[in-house]
Parts: structure tokens; sequence; C-alpha cells
């Protein structure tokens, strides 16, 4: 039975694959330049690398949200973000965010179980959905303009410039497949992390690996899935739909969003950064989705070119949407879970009763 309280963050895993792990190469797919199958399988590869290796940095800011103490929570709210992802991503063919998904949900929790959200942590994650594809705008403008002023003086025949765009495409969709799987894994397996049903440490012959390490691993194989599965409408959509993109400007795209994603998923950086008295952005998880599109937006502006203002104002519906619908799914699973199947959705209401009900 434990185990299948981890389905749900499965679940939101394969959905975050479908889409947010898909923009990273959407760009690449979209204009041809890699096909489908190569950059499914070197996102995978990645995305469980940077889950494992590195997801406990945004994983914290999401708990000091909200505190999910028990597995049946957890599993509500994993689910609701999920369903919302999916039902977003099947019902209008774009990107939505699993990020703001998962926020919704987990405020759903706070609301039901009447615990506070932090406000820190709540300013936080909401000022990085404002600041992410800004940022993320700008990089794309800057090196966009730096490529083109330089480019002139670059002594490179067509096909070399075409073979040393795939390669570069390919690298840096990695190190965004491994930014994406060590900043959003927070969002798959976040809430299940003081929750865990897995052992404080298990053996792998010479290997040992804590609880956290078990289920992020299990969440970027689910991500993986989702890419292999579903993200290809989603690639070909972003890469197409919303501005023509050359090879070159679908690299510089790929690398902004990329090191935003990085910026804000790496706690190495964070404490070098603090420890020499510079500023740091925040360890949460923020949208690939976010970061690509506002690096498309950047190179338009500075390319001047046509935006499409119907699929732009689909991916912003997507993005309000989300929190929204992922909040309503968790109040509702919640109280199922809790008054229909008597399972503890909190460690304050163990015995199925709404928290603050009176005892009959």
């Amino acid at each position: 039975m434990t185990w299948l309280f981890l389905s749900s963050g499965l679940f939101l895993g394969w959905s975050l694959g479908a889409n947010d792990a898909a923009n990273l190469f959407g760009t690449a797919v979209g204009t041809k330049m890699v096909r489908f199958a190569t950059a499914a399988f070197v996102a995978s590869v990645f995305v469980v690398l940077g889950a494992v290796a590195g997801g406990h940095g945004a994983a914290g800011t999401l708990g000091r949200l909200g505190g999910v103490d028990t597995l049946p929570g957890a599993f509500a709210v994993a689910f609701a973000a999920a369903l919302s992802v999916f039902l977003l991503l099947k019902r209008i063919g774009l990107p939505v965010s699993t990020s703001q998904a998962i926020v919704g949900a987990i405020v759903g929790w706070n609301l039901f179980t009447g615990r506070p959200t932090d406000p820190r942590a709540l300013i936080q994650i909401l000022s990085s959905w404002v600041v992410c594809p800004l940022l993320s705008a700008a990089a794309a403008a800057l090196l966009f303009l730096a490529v083109r002023a330089a480019f002139p003086h670059l002594k490179f025949h067509l096909l070399e410039v075409d073979a040393y765009t795939r390669a570069s495409l390919l690298a840096v969709g990695a190190f965004g497949a491994y930014s994406l799987g060590q900043n959003n894994i927070a969002n798959v397996m976040g809430v299940f992390v003081r929750v865990s049903p897995f052992p404080e440490s298990t053996a792998f012959g010479p290997l040992r690996v804590t609880s956290v390490e078990m289920l992020f691993l299990l969440g970027g194989l689910s991500i993986a899935t989702g890419i292999y599965t579903y993200s290809h409408r989603v690639m070909r959509r972003v890469g197409e739909g919303l501005t023509a993109l050359s090879p070159l400007a679908a690299l510089i795209v790929v690398f902004a969003a990329s090191t935003v994603l990085f910026l804000f998923a790496s706690p190495e950086l964070e404490r070098f950064l603090r420890s020499r008295g510079l500023p740091a952005l925040p360890l949460v998880p923020v949208s690939s989705s976010q970061a690509v599109v506002g690096a498309i937006l950047g190179i338009s502006l500075v390319r001047r070119s046509r935006v499409s203002p119907r699929t732009l104002g689909g991916i912003v519906l997507g993005w309000a949407a989300a929190p929204l619908l992922a909040m309503v799914f968790s109040l509702v699973g919640l109280f199922v879970l809790q008054n229909v199947f008597q399972l503890p959705v909190s460690s304050a209401s163990p015995s199925g009763r709404s928290p603050g009900a009176p005892i009959p």
C-alpha cells in the first residue's frame, strides 16, 4: 500500500517529462537540427543524473512552503499537480508549468489542513515566476547580439557551421536536462521527502544510496519516461509555434534557458556567491517552459520578428490556470482521501476528521 502512494509522484514526473523537459530540445527538434530520438535519449540520461546528483537545493524551499507530513497527503498533492498538468497539456497541447502546479497543490494542502503558508518561501517562488522569463529573455537577447556581432569575423564553411550547431545543440541540451533534473525534481518528489517509504540508507554493492536519492532516482526515471512517450508534439509546438527560429537562434534559446535553470538550482553556486558578499538567486523550482518562452521572446525582440499572439496567449493562460486548477484538485482529493477512504492527510488529523472539526 505504501508504494502505491508514490504513483502520483511518478505520474507528475511523467507529466513533467512530457512537457517541461521537452522544452529544452523543442527548438532543436523544431528546426530539424536534432532528431527526436537523439534528443529524447540525451535528455533522459542527463535529467536522471541531475535529479540524483543535485536535486536537494530546490526541494528545501518547497518544504518550507508547506510541510506535507503523511503519505496520503503527499499522494493527493502530487496527484493534483500531475492531473492539472496532464489535462491542460492534453486539452490545449501547449506547455504548462509543473512548478506552478505543485505550488498550487501545496497551497491547497495548507488551506485544507489549516497550516500556515510560509510567506517568505511563497514570495521567493512567486517572484521567480516573473524573474525567470525576464532573466532568460535578457540572457538570450545579449547572447544573440554578441554572436551576431562576432559571426562575420569567423571563417567557417557553411557545412562546418551546420555541424558545430548540431553538436552544440546536443551539448547545451544535455546541460539543460541536467539543470532541469537538478531544479525540477523538487516538483516531482519534494512532497515525499519528509514521508519517504525508503530506509535511510540502502546498499547497492559498494554504493550506499540515501532515502532521498532513491526518491529522486525514481522521479528522474519517470521524467525520462515522459520524454520518450509524450513529448514529441510539445517539442514541435515550442520550436515552431511561437516564432520562426534559425538553428543558431535555437542554440541560444536552449543555452539561455539552461543557464537560468542552473542559477536557480545550484546550492554550490549560491554558497560561492554569498561567501563573497554577492547576491544569489533563491533555490526554487522554476519552469523550463517559462525559461524557454522568455528566451524565444528575447531573441524575437532583438530580431524584431513577429511573435504569434494566439500561441503566446495560450501559453500564458496555461501558466495562470495550472496553479489554480491544481489547488482545486488538491482540496477535492484531500477531502476524498480523508472523508471517504478515512486516510490521514496530515499528522493533525489521524482519525480522518477535518482539522478543527468537533469530536462527535
